[in-house]
């Protein structure tokens, strides 16, 4: 399959001093560069499937808070001692 991607000119430099030190072609360091980032991000968890069970875990009403914060906030802390 062939791709062709747009480089910024410092990153192109920065490819082909690498590629000239290991003699290898650009088309071989960015493929084994893809294969590495796509194997390390293969078996990882999204932020999203690690935060969901706690999503709604504080027992917030769930129904409009952002326009009802400040009388939740004074629900929630009504009573407590100030300092």
């Amino acid at each position: 399959m062939a791709l062709t991607v747009r480089l910024p000119p410092r990153v192109e430099q920065e490819l082909k001093a690498y590629c000239v030190t290991r003699r290898i072609t650009k088309s071989e360091a960015v493929k084994e560069a893809l294969e590495r980032l796509l194997s390390e991000t293969a078996g990882q968890v999204s932020p999203y499937e690690l935060g969901k069970n706690g999503f709604g875990a504080d027992e917030s009403p769930g129904t409009d808070v952002a326009r009802n914060t400040k009388k939740l906030l004074k629900e929630r802390f009504r009573g407590k001692a100030r300092r």
